[in-house]
């Protein structure tokens, strides 16, 4: 749908035109009871934006709450009851209460619905372009904050401490031995076959370990190591022995039961 407007903005009104002079759309941004509605007309009452009444020409005399008056002048084909009917129908499928809501509902003919339909629907996209919602707005939902990663530091007194790795069929002695290397000494034994998914294919954790793996094949046997292997991090080990599935910083511990986590991570 494509519709070109006309607008003039004052310091209490913005008008909006389209098509023909015919089809307006007046915006009072003050709650004037004095605002002139026409017996041609249709108003929208909004608070905050929010949506509180539907009516024509005369504004309600119970007490509404609006901060807002919105009319629609419409062309003279156009049934104004109709329209009004279509708007509240509208509405109360959106969840929204409105006050003075007439008793009896107006029933549309068949004949004038599709044509009102697509009017409305003009109106619709209009007052929804300027800010005006016939639907309850829900307020954003704010993303979840993710957890940040943990940073571990690798200390000289780290480097000396062997790790030891008990855990998915794998057994294994550790250490951190340089900033970007972890060293596996030989005797190591890994999980033979790696996990599957519930289709029966490999996982990417699966698929890693399997490249680690290739790529020290000459150093393994039987699914145990002969020689020490060196690898570039804590995972890395982790995908090399037992295809991860874990958190491996939480499955390398010292003598004393203490994690590697515990001994590197930061604050």
């Amino acid at each position: 749908m494509e519709i070109n407007l006309g607008v003039r903005i004052s310091e209490n009104e913005t008008e909006i035109q389209w098509n023909s002079n015919q089809n307006k759309i007046a915006i009072f941004h003050t709650p004037d009871q004095k605002v002139n509605i026409e017996t041609s007309e249709l108003y929208f009452l909004f608070q905050d934006n929010q949506l509180v009444a539907i009516g024509q020409s005369t504004l309600p005399t119970e007490k509404v709450t609006f901060n807002k008056i919105i009319k629609i002048v419409s062309p003279w084909d156009i049934e104004l009851g109709y329209l009004e009917q279509l708007f509240i129908r509208d509405a109360k499928e959106n969840g929204i209460e409105l006050a003075n809501i007439p008793e009896v509902e107006t029933k549309i003919p068949v004949s004038s619905e599709k044509t009102i339909t697509e009017y409305k629907d003009e109106i619709l996209l209009i007052l929804e372009r300027f800010g005006y919602h016939l639907k309850p707005q829900e307020e954003p939902k704010k993303a979840k904050a993710k957890p940040a990663k943990a940073r571990h530091k690798w200390t000289k007194e780290v480097s000396q401490i062997e790790f030891f790795i008990d855990t998915r069929e794998s057994k294994a002695t550790a250490l951190w031995h340089k900033r970007n290397e972890m060293l596996i000494k030989a005797g190591a034994t890994m999980m033979a076959e790696p996990p599957l998914n519930k289709d029966g294919s490999l996982g990417f954790s699966a698929k890693m370990g399997q490249r680690i793996r290739e790529d020290h094949k000459d150093k393994v046997k039987n699914f145990v190591t002969t020689e020490d292997i060196i690898l570039k991090s804590v995972n890395e080990v982790g995908l090399f022995l037992y295809f991860g599935g874990t958190n491996s910083w939480l499955e390398l511990i010292d003598e004393n039961g203490k994690t590697i986590n515990e001994w590197t991570v930061v604050d």
